[in-house]
């Protein structure tokens, strides 16, 4: 079965004795992960390695990078490699999301250069896609969502691609006051299901997790995780709430 992930982004906030105090309340929270789910948590690069220390023990509990160069190493201020990621114990990093997308004009091209260095220093990406709201008014949301697989993932092989990790932002519905349905989101993720199928074979697309990354909360979040290729979220606001986040973990699916 595919992997079952709830993550969270912190972005870029609480004090670092907030993020102890919001760890320590999740774990003290009656958690308990089956061995196909498994719990991120994005935060700051700041608190990579005390919050990894928190978490150290925590059966399927896992610290993520919310970004990493597309560079090696060098003259590059303010910028953090995969290579010191990989050097303090991360397995992950979340890649190409929306807000980065935007603010930082991160291309498609500079992703796929971001995946590969990540993949080369053993982490797994959790590549995002997405379409904005004058893509989705167009009804362009699919071609739009397959472009960014494509130019940013379609040069791995099948075995690179197999058990990777997808979040899908509807950023149309994100802060905008419109609301996407759990329908509409089923429909995209086997839509970017399908998009793998095609290229990949189903053998390598049925073991790709998709998260789902449009405003999930404690009282959506088992209806959402209940379509069939919807295997998660990314979660932003909610998981900066112990309680909150702790509810949309025990939502995974079994």
């Amino acid at each position: 079965m595919r992997k079952q992930i709830a993550a969270a982004n912190w972005k870029m906030n609480l004090s670092l004795l907030q993020a102890e105090e919001l760890v320590k309340a999740l774990m003290d929270s009656d958690i308990s992960l089956k061995e196909n789910q498994v719990a991120l948590l994005g935060v700051p690069f700041p608190y990579l390695m005390v919050v990894k220390q928190m978490l150290n023990g925590k059966q399927n509990f896992f610290v993520t990078a919310q970004n990493c160069s597309a560079n090696d190493n060098g003259a590059y201020t303010g910028e953090v490699s995969a290579e010191m990621l990989q050097s303090i114990g991360l397995k992950y990093v979340i890649i190409g999301h929306s807000e980065r997308r935007e603010y930082q004009h991160e291309t498609n091209a500079e992703l796929a250069k971001k995946v590969n260095i990540a993949m080369e220093h053993q982490l797994q990406p959790i590549f995002c896609c997405g379409e904005a709201l004058d893509v989705r008014e167009a009804g362009d949301q699919n071609t739009h969502v397959q472009k960014q697989l494509e130019e940013s993932l379609f040069h791995l092989s099948g075995e690179q691609l197999t058990n990777f990790i997808i979040a899908y932002e509807p950023i149309w519905a994100i802060g905008t006051g419109k609301t996407a349905t759990s329908e509409q989101a089923q429909e995209m993720h086997a839509h970017i299901r399908s998009v793998f199928e095609a290229k990949y074979g189903a053998a390598v697309s049925d073991t790709i997790s998709i998260l789902y990354g449009g405003s999930v909360k404690a009282n959506n979040a088992v209806e959402i995780f209940g379509k069939p290729d919807v295997d998660g979220g990314l979660v932003g606001g909610a998981s900066l709430v112990a309680t909150e986040f702790a509810a949309i973990i025990k939502s995974l699916k079994n």
